[in-house]
């Protein structure tokens, strides 16, 4: 069994005794609902400062790469573990034997925590060990300030755990101890970057999605949001909410000034989501809105727009400049999907107003018939992120085929990532993010099936292409199930 030690974020042990259990206690859950999906086998123990993990060695890379995702780590230790190593002749030989070949012609260095009652002291472990590997090796000597090589280890009474590596976690509260919120989400840089940031603080984050127009960016945005579920999240249940604003667009231009047009169509979307936060009992909204990044995102507008809604708005992304939000989004995977986020029939302001006026936004407010919000609201599809493939199936017009024809089909396997996919048919590897380009380029006189793990990016895809006339040879593949 390989085993993890998890360290603790550090503010998390700086809270009082109580509040400090609760988030262990709460991390300890997630783990065990993440970690069961793997493996049954795979074990967690809960300390007072640290949870250990035990996974078998075949399952070491994914435990690995879900720990790495998980809020509330701050640092991830790999570790052998050795036990009855009580004293330090059973120590010396014990790491004498695992790494005196690794150090032919390098430097290195002894480093030793230890904890518990013996006999001798840890700068003891170190002199004993470190002489005892450069007599018993080819290494090239001691060296205490950046040597080739650091030997780290910690002893717990005659415990021995020494770490072959360490990894930077997520840091952040765990999930589910700081209440629940519901992001707006256009599957943009923003949105998605401000539900990261909130998930990773601890707050289990809902999504709402306003329907603009298209089949395709509706799919888009339910894949995104599956991806910072499964990657980030998936230890709780959250919803995903649908809401068609196409059915309140005739009214927004009646009675809706053009200068005003991106300041109210924000505050109408708030006043939708509150109403959604109510039924779901949720005290604050997210929204990936920045400073100054577009003109309804000036101080005074944020401000005309807030007044829509008695709900607190969190803005994690307030004073972020958008490179930043592009790198944040590069690091956590969602950059691609922002970058081919089909676009929508969005509102553009003719000369929108920077610096709106209280008394104009009052007057334009009232003239609005909120009876086609509401109902808007009251049709609004309410499901779990985790029940989003299933439901894009469901919405989807492309056809899906089963099992391909290798004298008809050619498969695109549009994964960016992911064991190579095997057919008897034609097979093109172009990743979702260079599709659109690389299709331009294919011949038009065959068929193509997309191919991606669960067919969401397929569906949004085969959909988008159609869309754009580039070809109605499209449909997608998805192997049948063993």
């Amino acid at each position: 069994m390989q085993k993890f030690i998890l360290k603790l974020f550090p503010e998390i042990m700086i809270k009082g005794s109580s509040a400090k259990r609760q988030m262990t206690g709460q991390l300890y859950n997630n783990l065990l609902t993440i970690l069961e999906r793997i493996n049954s086998e795979i074990k967690v123990k809960k300390y007072s400062d640290k949870i250990e993990v035990f996974t078998p060695k075949e399952y070491l890379p994914e435990v690995r790469e879900r720990l790495l995702n998980t809020p509330g780590i701050e640092q991830i230790l790999e570790v052998l573990q050795f036990d009855g190593m009580d004293t330090i002749d059973k120590i010396k030989v014990k790491v004498r034997e695992l790494f005196a070949d690794s150090l032919k012609d390098k430097t290195f260095v002894v480093r030793v925590k230890r904890s518990g009652k013996h006999e001798f002291k840890s700068i003891d472990i170190e002199r004993t060990v470190g002489g005892h590997l450069l007599a018993n090796s080819e290494a090239k000597g001691v060296q205490l300030k950046n040597p080739n090589i650091t030997l780290q280890m910690e002893l717990i009474e005659d415990q021995l755990n020494i770490i072959t590596a360490k990894y930077p976690g997520l840091s952040g509260f765990p999930l589910g101890t700081q209440g629940d919120v519901l992001s707006l989400m256009s599957g943009g840089f923003d949105s998605t970057v401000a539900s990261y940031l909130t998930m990773k603080r601890g707050i289990k984050t809902h999504f709402v999605f306003f329907n603009l127009g298209g089949m395709a960016h509706e799919i888009g945005v339910k894949q995104v949001a599956l991806y910072l579920w499964s990657k980030f999240g998936s230890s709780h249940k959250v919803k995903f909410v649908t809401i068609n604003f196409e059915s309140i667009i005739e009214e927004f231009f009646r009675a809706t000034p053009p200068t005003y047009m991106g300041v109210m169509l924000k505050r109408l979307m708030l006043m939708a989501s509150e109403k959604i936060a109510d039924e779901m009992e949720i005290d604050a909204l997210v929204t990936g809105e920045s400073v100054a990044q577009v003109s309804s995102q000036t101080l005074r507008n944020l401000a005309l727009i807030d007044q829509a809604t008695k709900k607190l708005v969190l803005r994690p992304l307030a004073t972020t400049n958008k490179p930043e939000i592009i790198d944040i989004a590069s690091k956590i995977g969602t950059r691609h999907f922002a970058e081919n986020m089909p676009e929508y029939c969005g509102v553009i302001s003719q000369n929108p107003i920077t610096h709106g006026s209280f008394k104009r936004m009052e007057k334009v407010a009232k003239s609005f018939n909120y009876e086609i919000l509401d109902k808007a609201v009251n049709e609004a599809k309410i499901i779990n992120v985790d029940e989003i493939v299933d439901d894009v199936s469901k919405l989807a017009a492309v056809e899906v085929v089963h099992e391909p024809d290798p004298k008809k089909h050619t498969i695109i396997d549009i994964r960016t990532e992911g064991k190579k996919l095997e057919s008897e048919c034609e097979l093109l590897e172009i990743p979702f993010h260079k599709l659109n380009k690389a299709f331009k380029e294919l011949p038009r006189d065959k068929e193509y099936l997309l191919y991606c793990d669960k067919g969401v990016m397929s569906q949004l895809h085969a959909q988008y292409l159609r869309d754009a006339k580039e070809s109605d040879n499209i449909k997608v593949y998805r192997p049948k199930e063993d």
